[in-house]
Order: C-alpha cells, then structure tokens, then sequence
C-alpha cells in the first residue's frame, strides 16, 4: 500500500499568531531569576513559523504503533485500567514515572468512569514518591506533544531543593548528575511496591 502524502502545511492564522514576531529573537530575561531563580542567563532560538496541520503523535494515525497502550520492561506497576512505567531515560531526579491508561485514549475523549481513577491514583502515586529517600514533594505535567495517548508524568522533588519548585523541577532534571542505575532501580522498586500494596501488580525487574 502506497504511503499517504503528508498534507500541504501552511503558517497558522489567528488573531493570537497574527501579532507573534516570527522569526525574531525574544528577550528572555524575565525568565532570568525569577520567582525561583535557577537560571543566570537564557538565550531564546528566533521564533520559528508555526506550520498547520501539525505532523501526527505517535499512535495518531495508526493506534496499532502507540507503545503507550502496552505492558512493557518500562512498566512498574499496573491494574486493570492504569499503568506507571520508568527508567526510559537516565534521570538526575531521584524518581520520574509516566502514568497512562491501558486503553488508547485522549484526554478529550477518555470515558469519565476512568477519569473518574486519575484523582485517587495521583494521590497514590505522590504518597509512593514521597517513600523514596530523599524525596521532599511529588509534581505533576502533562505535555502530550509526543504520543497521542493521554499521559501525565510524576517527578520527584529532592528534599531541600528550593530551586526545583515548579515547573523548573523538569529542567533540573537534564542537568543534575544522572543516577546509578542501581539506585534507580531501588527507587522504581519502592514506588511499584507501595502502589502496589493498595491494588493493582507491581512487576518484577525489568
């Protein structure tokens, strides 16, 4: 079967992208400092042309590649209708779990009987994290930018750590020295076990 041509993408057209300053380089200082100061100085790329129709997520056009549907060596834990998977990447944050249903769903279009199990199993999920050592807070995001299936993700804030409050907890992540994948697995293994011990299977070693 021939491949479907990508369509023809074009700039978007908004009153909101009508007044951007595309391809301009923009101040970034009011990130400098800021209410959590973690950085000195920020040098944005120029504003790139914002093209429509945006190329598909993964699993968008064929839910049969989304991975995220799947039971795999990721997978720390999981019950009928939730899994939380790791260890995809190397981490400098004592923990980071993605927490996706098993069935391939958008937020947008997710049966509310399931959203209904978000709530409870976030808060599961903030009690797990706070058992590893050295964890202060549990944060959650959601970006969805790369698989289209819904998915949040939980990273733990280190104890002390003033200057990973917020959202720039996720940038502390790509700088901080990467953890030994023995003390990684160890705290994969408390978070599995703790959720695990409310409902649901934690999975043995990957």
């Amino acid at each position: 079967m021939p491949d479907t041509p990508a369509p023809e993408r074009h700039p978007a057209d908004s009153p909101y992208h009508r007044r951007l300053p595309i391809g301009q380089r923009l101040d970034a200082s009011a990130v400098d400092g800021g209410p959590v100061p973690s950085i000195e100085s920020m040098t944005m790329l120029p504003l790139d042309e914002m093209l429509v129709p945006e190329l598909p997520r993964r699993g968008e056009l064929d839910p049969g590649e989304c991975g995220t549907c799947r039971v795999t060596e990721h997978t720390l834990w999981a019950d009928e209708d939730w899994q939380v998977k790791s260890g995809f990447d190397e981490t400098g944050l004592p923990f980071i779990g993605a927490i996706a249903p098993r069935a391939h769903v958008l937020l947008e279009d997710a049966p509310v009987e399931l959203l209904a199990g978000l709530g409870p199993l976030m808060q599961r999920i903030s009690e797990a994290v706070k058992l590893v050592p050295g964890v202060a807070r549990c944060h959650f995001g959601r970006w969805n930018d790369g698989s289209a299936h819904l998915h949040l993700w939980a990273l733990a804030r280190p104890a002390g750590m003033m200057q990973g409050r917020g959202a720039m907890l996720a940038f502390w992540d790509e700088v901080l020295p990467p953890l030994e994948p023995e003390l990684a697995e160890t705290n994969n293994r408390i978070v599995a076990e703790a959720l695990a011990a409310g409902g649901g299977r934690a999975f043995p070693a990957r």
